[in-house]
């Protein structure tokens, strides 16, 4: 039984784990989704060969928090499986044996229901975030707070196509802020970064757009293709932008106006 134990602490312990490198690695930048695959992957050594693992290497922090996950992982599944090991060796089919099989049924259903608790998860991440910023020096920013990321607003990769609306034009020319969209940064083909375009700047084919705007309005402009229905598409666009900023400064008056 003591095996059983140090087994049910052992997940536990690797649980937390990974749960503070999802939080560290989603501070970084990082989308919640994307933080808690590349921790997973990590801490099981399974699976980390995506695109975006260039990405999560390139940048200082994220790579000490993988090398760090990649380090108890090793240590945490050998142990685990050496635990598992004991638990069942020279076991016969005795009513310590079944004992055994219900005690370790039972707490991994209810580590399963802890893990898949959405109150227990806001929770506990945002005591790690505390945390973390309290007592470690890590540069940890919290980009999603920072822009706004709702609903509306959301941060997207775009790579542009040789039919796209984008291709081949320079950005004073699409003037895609006039759609309130943001050009953020331009990884090449050949992979050279442009952080904070200029105007002059030219899209080429392949080259992957970071983007910042509304939702609706990014996949409009991912889904538009040359020619005079594209033109037509970043006109109506254009429109109901201006047509979003007039509200939003009527708005924005009707609560100024001071009370009769």
């Amino acid at each position: 039984m003591f095996a059983i134990v140090s087994l049910v602490l052992i997940i536990i312990i690797s649980m937390i784990v990974v749960r503070v490198a999802t939080v560290a690695l989603t501070l970084t930048g990082l989308s919640n989704e994307l933080a808690r695959f590349q921790a997973r992957s990590a801490f099981t050594s399974t699976g980390f060969t995506t695109s975006e693992t260039e990405k999560v290497m390139r940048h200082p922090v994220r790579r000490r928090i993988i090398m760090m996950l990649m380090l108890f992982g090793n240590a945490g599944i050998v142990t685990a499986v050496s635990s598992l090991i004991l638990s069942f060796i020279d076991a016969d089919m005795t009513p310590a044996f079944w004992l055994r099989i219900f005690a370790l049924i039972f707490s991994v259903t209810i580590l399963w229901m802890v893990s898949h608790s959405a109150w227990i998860d806001n929770h506990i991440s945002e005591f790690i975030k505390w945390a973390l910023q309290r007592w470690t020096d890590l540069e940890l920013r919290d980009y999603a707070g920072l822009l706004h990321l709702t609903d509306d607003y959301i941060v997207v990769e775009m790579s542009v196509q040789e039919d796209d609306w984008l291709a081949d034009q320079s950005l004073i020319r699409l003037k895609l802020t006039d759609e309130g969209v943001l050009v953020l940064g331009i990884e090449r083909a050949d992979g050279v970064y442009i952080g904070a375009p200029r105007g002059d700047t030219v899209l080429g084919v392949n080259d992957v757009l970071l983007l910042y705007g509304k939702a609706g309005t990014l996949k409009n402009l991912d889904e538009r293709c040359k020619g005079a229905e594209g033109n037509w598409e970043h006109h109506k666009a254009v429109e109901q932008q201006q047509q979003v900023i007039l509200s939003e400064q009527e708005e924005q008056e009707l609560h100024e106006k001071p009370a009769p």
